[in-house]
């Protein structure tokens, strides 16, 4: 008998990628997709699958409890993919109740609805839920910022400086009391930067790509020398199955691309790469675009994580470096943009 599986937030970019892959690689689950549709929420991204006899979509809010009620009991959820949040850091400085309630409320909703369908109390789960797993997915942001050294460690204390990572940080702590006061089974992954198919205009590459073939500047902020460690967005589904499937009950791993690189040296290669494959009718180089702008407020000046965890204790391994991933990513924008 197929267990279902709900993923929430599967509409969104990292979910989109991981609901193909995730329904793909096994055919045992039905996958049931939880997105409310805001402006991050892309339908389109899960055409390839949206016939699949193991797929079900429903629009809805997280902090809905009645709602996450129904699917709990109608589909008989044996497992919680969680990545639904509100992500855009600009909008948490100029707008950040949303990202309280979704990131927070909406996360200890989710959370308390699972513990309540699966269990009877404390540490006693009812038995035909002993293997259920609730899996959130979080950021590197809520570690703060580094100095010119050092890595994200799964240790290092929490120290979020913009209202988007504090709220994500609060979910992750609320996850973690789950465990330790209920015995609810729970991961936790903290992922770098991600980039690749799919993802949200707004974001740095697919803005630099959308604005260079619209021969309009490319915005960089303060002096672009903000340091990010970059992640491939399908390397980050294959570490979030393993740890969904193989982590110990409890723990955090955080998921790293080991490719740390700073904002400007990203524009810039992008911009190399569109020379060659699309060059402007000019002739000019992309790269004269680029117009520096005032920075972001609270902007944090690296980035940088340790995925040893990951690596030593579950054997994952990154398939793309930053290089021949950001190849297959300019050309997945390339061709949706018909050039």
């Amino acid at each position: 008998m197929k267990s279902t599986i709900l993923i929430t937030g599967g509409a969104g970019f990292i979910g989109s990628n991981f609901v193909p892959y995730f329904l793909e690689k096994y055919p045992q689950h039905n996958v049931i997709n939880l997105d409310k549709l805001t402006y991050a929420g892309d339908l389109s991204h899960l055409d390839e699958i949206k016939e699949h006899p193991g797929y079900v979509f429903i629009q809805g809010d997280i902090c809905d409890r009645e709602l996450l009620e129904k699917i709990f009991s109608e589909y008989d959820v044996q497992g919680v993919i969680h990545f639904a949040a509100e992500s855009h850091v600009d909008n948490s400085i100029t707008g950040p109740g949303e990202f309280i309630r979704t990131n927070v409320v909406g996360t200890f909703t989710l959370l308390d609805v699972a513990r309540k369908t699966w269990m009877d109390g404390p540490f006693k789960f009812k038995d035909q839920y002993k293997n259920a797993r609730f899996h959130h997915i979080s950021t590197d942001e809520v570690y703060g910022t580094l100095g010119e050294t050092g890595l994200f460690l799964e240790t290092t204390p929490y120290a979020p400086n913009s209202p988007y990572s504090a709220s994500k940080a609060s979910s992750d702590l609320i996850v973690r009391s789950y465990f330790h006061t209920y015995g609810m089974d729970v991961v936790t992954t903290n992922c770098s930067n991600n980039y690749g198919p799919k993802q949200h205009n707004e974001k740095l590459i697919p803005t630099i790509i959308r604005k260079a073939l619209a021969e309009e500047k490319i915005p960089v902020y303060g002096d672009g020398k903000n340091i990010r460690d970059w992640l491939y967005v399908l390397d980050h589904c294959t570490g979030i199955d393993l740890v969904f499937h193989k982590g110990k009950s409890g723990e955090t791993y955080n998921i790293g691309g080991r490719n740390e690189k700073c904002n400007i040296d990203i524009v810039k290669h992008i911009c190399s790469i569109l020379d060659q494959r699309c060059p402007r009718k000019n002739q000019i180089a992309y790269s004269e675009l680029i117009s520096f702008v005032a920075d972001r407020p609270g902007h944090d000046r690296r980035y940088a994580i340790d995925a040893t965890k990951i690596e030593n204790d579950l054997g994952w391994r990154a398939n793309e470096n930053f290089e021949s991933g950001i190849i297959k990513t300019v050309d997945w924008y390339l061709k949706k943009a018909g050039r």
